[in-house]
């Protein structure tokens, strides 16, 4: 998830309880700025700690999956078994 999906998600559950940002500033206890920044993708880190009560306090939460992509690494890369012969023009 990159920082300006963090934001819109705090955004849209912050306007779905009806809070402004100085409710949230109060319930999480992160400063107004900060959360104007977030929400309008003007922050580039935000730390763990301060992600979790700004989440917490609109009843979000942060979760891990499985990444969706496997990028494989070099040694299987190089275990892979290729027939790269149709790569040569002269034929």
């Amino acid at each position: 998830m990159q920082m300006e999906e963090l934001g819109d998600a705090v955004r849209t559950a912050r306007k779905f309880f009806g809070y402004t940002q100085a409710e949230l500033c109060r319930r999480s206890g992160v400063s107004r700025a900060t959360i104007d920044a977030l929400e309008n993708g003007r922050i580039g880190e935000l730390g763990f700690t301060r992600v979790c009560r700004i989440l917490a306090a609109i009843n979000l939460e942060l979760t891990t999956r499985p990444a969706l992509r496997h990028w494989p690494t070099l040694d299987e890369l190089m275990a892979e078994k290729r027939n790269d012969s149709g790569l040569d023009r002269r034929n």
